[in-house]
């Protein structure tokens, strides 16, 4: 027996009250303060008791595949965590073999940026020692390097942040840790996130694992480094953070489940700010139910982050995530209406070919209605760049004092904090309106008619706040990943979730890895890296 999810219909309502709510907080300047002042205490947000039970239920355990046993990294969270929980795996186990393909792997991929070798393994001995705290135990993860991470350098990749350290972890960090998993490194990312990992003067460093020896594969971003540590077998899962594609981006590009929660659903506190307004942390894992038992550990009110209180309760994602069979076959856990937009699998190219196959497959599954959907009215206009830049006087108002002193700081990414310096109120009002009337069409008149909706553009479901779904759909001719993207209404993750784990009980695009790649030496023996750099006029254009 399957229980329907909550209606929606109060929630649509609230979360447009909620909206406007964040708009005038944000013109009121309640935005998060740069690390240099921030004060917090993550500690104040994480109850280990709640994130052990909620994580330690029967279905976030998965008997792993016999192709996966023999190889750790292999594994998902879930098989990983039925192997501990059996006595057939230790988190010091798991940890070392993770450490030794970073040691031989990552001067390739560059996916890290700071490893912490010895105090992941130390974790990983601890956690032998201690009660086992549900499926996070002892699960090596990748974190973003915006997130705090208490006395461990946070960067954001940028020159004004080369030595901060903070004194506390961000509450997402800190809840993971409650929940057992260890912390592996921090990720390479995009400059403040801005663009895919490159230093701060815009030298291309990460690359895509599915294309290592070729830099000009883009491998998504700004969670650049976070994606190619998961989809290089660097790390079992890990987080990163999206304010305009920056979670489904490089999760499509790296054939992995990346999930961006509604805003709000995962504090924001402890991680340096972009923007206030839009700004979502969230996991890129392997499959549908890792993504369920991350968020499940980071979801939650917080009393440090105002956007996160007074949410609908966390729904149990992890059942979301597990797949119903009915004699046999595999069947949607609720029917769902999948809303598909004009022109979706227009074209001859092989992302159509591969929407066509995807959208076949999901009308095989019962339970599953594909509907043809209208976009709104003045949907372009409503998310274009004019209204879209909106965004950008949220990002430097916290940097104000920055910008005053020194502009070479921002590196190549100055020019958009500038342009939201320079953006006038009028602008930024009547852009805040815009956004307000698109949200209020998309929840009354797109999502009357369907329950989720195909996405061909992350940006307008940033610009709501918005829950979507990013998952591998298939390949192209040269190997590369397609991927696509999956949004739906205020708070329901779970029922994205659903989806997902159905139609990957039926496929096995996200079951896939990229051959390891030439170790560093051999590269630079063979062929010197071609040097790669992003122009500031490049960063503008491709930032988040």
């Amino acid at each position: 027996m399957t229980v329907e999810p909550l209606d929606r219909s109060i929630d649509r309502r609230a979360f447009l009250a909620r909206a406007a709510a964040l708009a005038v907080a944000s013109a009121a300047g309640a935005t998060v303060a740069a690390p240099s002042t921030a004060v917090a205490n993550s500690a104040l947000a994480v109850n280990p008791g709640t994130t052990s039970r909620a994580l330690d239920r029967p279905n976030a355990y998965t008997r792993p595949r016999p192709e996966a046993v023999t190889d750790p990294t292999e594994l998902t969270i879930a098989e990983a965590a039925w192997l501990i929980r059996a006595g057939k795996l230790t988190p010091e186990q798991l940890v070392e073999a993770y450490l030794a393909r970073i040691s031989t792997y990552d001067g390739t991929y560059q996916a890290f940026n700071l490893v912490l070798a010895e105090a992941a393994g130390a974790a990983a001995r601890d956690a032998a020692q201690r009660p086992r705290t549900g499926a996070l135990h002892g699960i090596p993860l990748a974190i973003k390097d915006n997130y705090f991470t208490e006395g461990v350098l946070t960067t954001a990749n940028s020159f004004l942040f080369q030595d901060f350290v903070p004194p506390y972890d961000a509450t997402a960090v800190a809840r993971l840790k409650a929940g057992g998993a260890i912390v592996l490194g921090k990720t390479q990312m995009g400059p403040l996130a801005t663009t895919r990992a490159t230093t701060p003067a815009g030298v291309v460093t990460t690359v895509n694992a599915w294309t290592p020896t070729n830099r000009n594969t883009d491998p998504g971003g700004s969670s650049t480094g976070t994606a190619t540590a998961v989809a290089g077998r660097l790390a079992t899962s890990g987080i990163g953070t999206q304010t305009g594609g920056s979670i489904t981006a490089p999760s499509n590009a790296q054939n992995l489940t990346g999930l961006k929660p509604t805003m709000g659903r995962v504090p924001a506190t402890g991680v340096i700010p972009l923007s206030y307004t839009r700004d979502h942390p969230g996991p890129l894992a392997r499959d549908a139910k890792d993504a369920a038992i991350m968020l499940t550990a980071m979801a939650g009110e917080d009393p440090a982050d105002p956007r996160s209180q007074g949410l609908p309760d966390v729904p149990d994602l992890i059942d979301a995530a597990t797949p119903v069979y009915r004699r046999d076959r595999i069947r949607l856990r609720w029917a769902t209406r999948i809303g598909v937009l004009p022109g979706f699998t227009n074209g001859t190219s092989a992302t159509a070919a591969a929407r066509q196959a995807y959208l076949a497959q999901l009308a095989e599954i019962p339970g599953a209605t594909l509907v043809d959907v209208a976009l709104p009215d003045g949907w372009s206009q409503l998310t274009g760049g004019t209204f879209n830049n909106i965004r950008l006087p949220e990002r430097s108002e916290p940097f104000m004092p920055y910008l005053r002193t020194d502009l070479r700081g921002f590196g190549v990414s100055v020019t958009s904090w500038l342009q939201g310096a320079l953006m006038g109120g009028n602008e930024f009002l009547t852009g805040q309106r815009a956004k307000l009337l698109l949200m209020e069409r998309v929840l009354d008149d797109l999502f009357d008619v369907c329950d989720v909706v195909v996405q061909t553009d992350p940006v307008p479901f940033d610009i709501l706040g918005l829950p979507e779904i990013a998952f591998p759909i298939g390949f192209t001719a040269a190997g590369v990943p397609i991927g696509t993207i999956l949004g739906g209404l205020p708070y329901a993750e779970d029922r994205l979730l659903s989806v997902v784990a159905a139609y990957q009980a039926t496929t096995d695009w996200h079951l896939r890895r990229p051959a390891d790649p030439p170790a560093a030496a051999r590269m630079r023996a063979e062929a010197p890296a071609e040097v790669l750099r992003l122009t500031a006029e490049q960063v503008a254009e491709l930032t988040q």
